[in-house]
């Protein structure tokens, strides 16, 4: 299975890079709308009220503009590059981690910011963000950003966690008992630079300067944490709602995870909390990037446009623990608060390492074809 899996991801990745399909002009005009949007987002990404009334920022926009929003929710980038990649859908929520890699697969196309009247509002820390804008040309909006934090179990860590080591190496918790089967890390590739900013603190002598760029050397040092780390591991997660019923149902203590997860757990009167320890975290930037062939354009570029309204990314920032794209959000939003962006990191945007697609350039670093491959191996107990 494992060797099947490598295979397909092998193949993915070389289908994106040989992609000759044509890129598609910016659109000149938005028109009325064609009726329908369909959108890969994370899961809580796009709501509209059916787990909390308080929280839908789709109702409003379908009656607006006759859009009527699809959703196809997503667990990992490479699920979203894949979806993209077979096509059928408009808009797509990426990560660092993806946008890349459908820019250069010619699966997005550019936009036209003139046509989007709230990129006025849009935090100038994003605007030109090296995820979304290739060659001069922007391919999509800002959509909300911020850590990976280490959640764990509140009632067992009377004080916040300190280090990721937590759930890299095998350590004694403070009940008495290993960590061992009471940890989880993300099932993706990606998570190989969580191991690699861990170790940037941990054994410095190794010279990493950023965990996306390893020269060999480093790479292998990252790798053998990263197996010594697998016999500890519950589950590689992927799925949220999985992974929430693991830390209520599982005995599992602690992990990598998203503040969707905390929040939820903690709407359910979960004892759980997060941290971001002293090594920092890594982190996402989350662009919404429109298909070469999208067949509903008009009802993309309103969405985005939409997306970018103050008060639709600050309840979006409560819902999921995030930070909103737009700063003016973080003020007189009744869901978020009046200091939810400050407690969400609002002013850590230097101390995340923003996911991106690990480049070989030129040879002197590890491609992401190789950290895919490497990574089922090392779930797979290789």
């Amino acid at each position: 299975m494992f060797v099947q899996k490598t295979a397909l991801f092998s193949a993915l990745t070389s289908a994106l890079l040989a992609s000759a399909s044509l890129q598609a002009e910016p659109l000149k005009a938005v028109g009325a709308g064609e009726g329908r949007l369909d959108i890969v987002a994370w899961p809580g990404y796009i709501e509209r009220g059916e787990t909390d009334k308080n929280y839908d920022w789709v109702t409003q926009f379908e009656k607006d503009t006759g859009c009527m929003v699809n959703v196809k929710t997503a667990a990992t980038s490479d699920e979203m590059v894949s979806l993209m990649t077979k096509g059928g859908y408009d808009l797509v929520t990426a990560s660092g981690d993806a946008s890349l890699r459908l820019v250069a697969g010619k699966r997005v196309q550019p936009i036209n910011i003139d046509l989007i009247p709230n990129w006025q509002h849009v935090d100038p820390r994003l605007k030109d963000a090296p995820w979304h804008k290739v060659d001069g040309q922007h391919y999509g909006t800002p959509y909300q950003w911020g850590p990976n934090v280490l959640m764990y179990n509140a009632n067992l860590f009377k004080q916040a966690p300190t280090s990721w080591k937590l759930v890299f190496e095998e350590t004694t918790l403070p009940d008495g008992k290993s960590n061992k089967g009471r940890v989880q890390a993300y099932d993706g590739p990606i998570y190989i630079a969580d191991a690699a900013l861990y170790l940037k603190s941990a054994k410095p002598e190794l010279g990493i300067t950023d965990p996306y760029l390893l020269n060999e050397a480093q790479y292998a040092a990252v790798l053998e944490v990263l197996r010594k780390q697998q016999p500890l591991i519950h589950r590689y997660w992927h799925d949220t709602t999985v992974q929430m019923s693991d830390f209520k149902n599982e005995g599992v203590m602690a992990s990598s995870s998203w503040p969707y997860q905390v929040n939820a757990l903690q709407l359910e009167k979960q004892p759980i909390a997060s941290t971001v320890p002293t090594e920092g975290a890594t982190g996402w930037a989350d662009t919404t990037m429109l298909h070469a062939e999208a067949k509903h354009p008009s009802c993309a570029y309103k969405w985005m446009n939409w997306s970018l309204e103050a008060k639709v990314q600050g309840d979006l920032a409560s819902w999921f623990g995030s930070l909103p794209a737009v700063p003016a959000a973080c003020k007189d939003n009744a869901l978020l608060g009046a200091e939810g962006c400050k407690i969400n990191g609002f002013d850590n945007f230097e101390q995340i390492a923003f996911w991106k697609t690990p480049q070989a350039e030129g040879g002197k670093y590890v491609p992401y074809s190789r950290w895919t491959q490497d990574y089922i191996a090392i779930m797979g107990g290789r």
